[in-house]
């Protein structure tokens, strides 16, 4: 008789949002559909390495609250439209495509994937990586300038598409800014299911995010290793993509080293599997 396979990753329930474990049952007989969803991890230099920001979930929220998480949400229909597609220098649908390994008919096509990322961390934020004025400056740095929180105003409260705030404040999108750096299917077991694509991208050293409250309840700059070490003592509850990706990048000196080493780089699609264990839960990585 064959033994069964060692877990990668074993948490116990303490360290996990709260909730998620009794989540666990019995994996249904018609899974749901992964949704299509980006996820950006802002980085800024900071004096010991590279920091990120993470963002605590409401514990109202349908998915995972109470988590800490990195900016991230569902792909609008409007986040692959021409209006925004076009507003993209050194990112092409082409480009896009072969990036993120998709065909040119996929839906959503793949410069969705990239545009979902930038509104979702204006829209959870307030930072605009990858924004860049008719100047050529970016305008990530500050948050509670007038300009910054009347066009976030527009995109949370009015509803108004991404593609014709940027129009209004003149600006572009800079393909160069982003770097895709992982690729997360949910396990079948979860009632919410997501297919994710993970970027990269920087923001200004000392740059400070103004989270929207209606979503987020916090908001901490720490290194990747930094952050494990507060998970480990069970003071940052997180998911098993969060957990991976701060892992991977704790690796990395600087942000031009962790761009470096993904550009270019084949992303793998992982579909982990997760069972309830007697303490928490287990996960195998295939």
């Amino acid at each position: 008789m064959s033994e069964t396979p060692r877990p990668d990753y074993e948490i116990p329930a303490e360290r996990l949002p709260a909730g998620f474990v009794e989540t666990l049952t019995e994996a249904p007989d018609a899974p749901a559909v992964p949704r299509p969803a980006a996820t950006v991890v802002l980085m800024r230099e900071a004096r010991r390495g590279p920091e990120v920001l993470l963002l605590r979930r409401n514990r109202a929220t349908g998915f995972v609250p109470g988590a800490w998480v990195f900016p991230g949400g569902r792909v609008d229909a409007a986040d692959g439209e021409e209006a925004l597609a076009d507003r993209w220098d050194g990112l092409t649908r082409e480009r896009a495509a072969g990036r993120l390994g998709l065909g040119p008919r996929a839906q959503p096509h793949a410069i969705a994937y990239y545009g979902a990322a930038v509104r979702e961390a204006v829209e959870e934020t307030g930072l605009w990586p990858g924004v860049v004025g008719e100047d050529g400056v970016g305008m990530g740095a500050d948050p509670l300038s007038e300009a910054a929180r009347r066009a976030r105003e527009a995109l949370l409260g009015r509803g108004v598409p991404f593609a014709e705030v940027l129009r209004a404040l003149g600006a572009r999108l800079d393909g160069a800014a982003f770097e895709y750096i992982a690729h997360w299917v949910t396990p079948r077991v979860e009632p919410r299911r997501y297919d994710t694509r993970f970027f990269a991208a920087t923001v200004a050293r000392g740059a400070a995010a103004v989270h929207d409250e209606r979503e987020m309840t916090g908001a901490v700059w720490l290194t990747p290793r930094a952050a494990l070490e507060r998970h480990r003592r069970g003071d940052l509850p997180m998911i098993f993509p969060t957990i991976r990706t701060l892992e991977d990048l704790s690796a990395f000196a600087t942000v031009d080293e962790l761009f470096a080493h993904y550009r270019g780089r084949t992303i793998p699609r992982i579909r982990p599997e997760i069972v309830r264990t007697a303490t928490g839960v287990a996960l195998r990585v295939p």
